[in-house]
C-alpha cells in the first residue's frame, strides 16, 4: 500500500491542523494504521494509532485529550486532528499501515510508511 500525508504547516501555539493519510495500491480496510512523529534529534515515536475497523484507538499520553485519530474506509484515508497544539507538537508526522491484526503501537511493526509532512507550532 501507498500512502501520502499531507496537512502539515504552520501554526500558532492553540491552534490546529488536521492531517490526512490517502491510501492506495490495496484494500485499506485490511489495514491497521498510526501516525507517528519525529522531533529534530529526537527518536520517531508513536502519536495514535487504530484499529481496520476502527474499534481500537490508542493515543500517546502527550497527545491524549487534544488529537483525534479517525479514518474512513470508504475514502482511503486515515485523520489526525490536533487542537491545542503546543510548541513540543513541532515534528514531522508520518503515517503507517500494517496488516491487520491487533492494535500495535511500535513503529517496527509497521510495514509501509508515507514520506511525512512537517508540523510546526510557533509559541
Amino acid at each position: 500500500v501507498q500512502l501520502q500525508a499531507s496537512g502539515g504547516g504552520l501554526v500558532q501555539a492553540g491552534g490546529s491542523l488536521r492531517l490526512s493519510c490517502a491510501a492506495s495500491g490495496r484494500t485499506f480496510s485490511r489495514f491497521d494504521m498510526g501516525w507517528f512523529r519525529q522531533a529534530p534529534g529526537k527518536e520517531r515515536e508513536v502519536v495514535a494509532a487504530i484499529r481496520w475497523i476502527g474499534d481500537r484507538i490508542y493515543y500517546s499520553d502527550s497527545v491524549k485529550g487534544r488529537f483525534t485519530i479517525s479514518r474512513d474506509n470508504a475514502k482511503n484515508t486515515l485523520y489526525l486532528q490536533m487542537n491545542s497544539l503546543k510548541p513540543e507538537d513541532t515534528a514531522v508526522y508520518y503515517c503507517a499501515a500494517r496488516p491487520a491484526r491487533s492494535l500495535a503501537t511500535a513503529s517496527v511493526s509497521y510495514v509501509y510508511w508515507g514520506q511525512g509532512t512537517l508540523v510546526t507550532v510557533s509559541s
